[in-house]
C-alpha cells in the first residue's frame, strides 16, 4: 500500500509540483466506462482542464508581470488527477499519458489556439500580459491560477 500511495503522490508532484508546466504534464490516458471514452484524450473535462493549465503556463512564461499561484495550480492539477482516477484510469495509465510527448504537444497546441482566438500575438509578450490580466480580472479558471507580480 505504501508503494502505491507514493506512486500516487509522485503523479501529483509531476502534475503540479514543478509549476504550471508540470501541472500541464498532468494526468491522462486509458479507458473509462462511465463516460464512454476509451482514453483520457477523449475525456472532455480533463482535457479542458489541461488546456487551462497550459494557457496559464504560456501566459506566466511570456509575461514578466504575471506569475503562477502555485498552490492553486497544484490543487487544480490534483483535482484533474482525481477525476481521471474516478473515471477508471489507473496511476500507470495517467503516468503513461503524462510522459507522452505527442499528448503534451496536442494540449499546448490547443492552448495556443485559445490564446490566438483571444487576440494574443504569440510573438508579442505584452499580448500575453493583456490576456493574463483579463483572465485574472474576470476570475476565470485560468485567472485563478495566475497573479500579478
Amino acid at each position: 500500500m505504501m508503494k502505491q500511495s507514493q506512486h500516487g503522490q509522485g503523479a501529483g508532484r509531476r502534475l503540479a509540483g514543478g509549476g504550471l508546466a508540470a501541472a500541464l504534464a498532468l494526468c491522462l490516458t486509458a479507458a473509462t466506462g462511465a463516460a464512454g471514452a476509451n482514453s483520457l484524450r477523449d475525456h472532455k473535462e480533463i482535457n479542458n482542464g489541461l488546456t487551462v493549465i497550459a494557457v496559464g503556463d504560456l501566459i506566466r512564461t511570456n509575461c514578466s508581470t504575471i506569475s503562477a499561484r502555485m498552490v492553486s495550480a497544484y490543487f487544480f492539477a490534483r483535482g484533474l488527477e482525481a477525476k481521471a482516477k474516478a473515471a477508471g484510469f489507473s496511476d500507470d495509465e495517467i503516468e503513461a499519458f503524462v510522459e507522452d510527448k505527442a499528448e503534451k504537444a496536442r494540449v499546448m497546441s490547443a492552448a495556443r489556439r485559445y490564446l490566438v482566438a483571444r487576440g494574443v500575438d504569440l510573438d508579442v509578450p505584452d499580448s500575453y500580459c493583456q490576456a493574463g490580466y483579463y483572465e485574472i480580472e474576470r476570475n476565470s479558471q485560468i485567472g485563478v491560477l495566475l497573479k500579478a507580480k
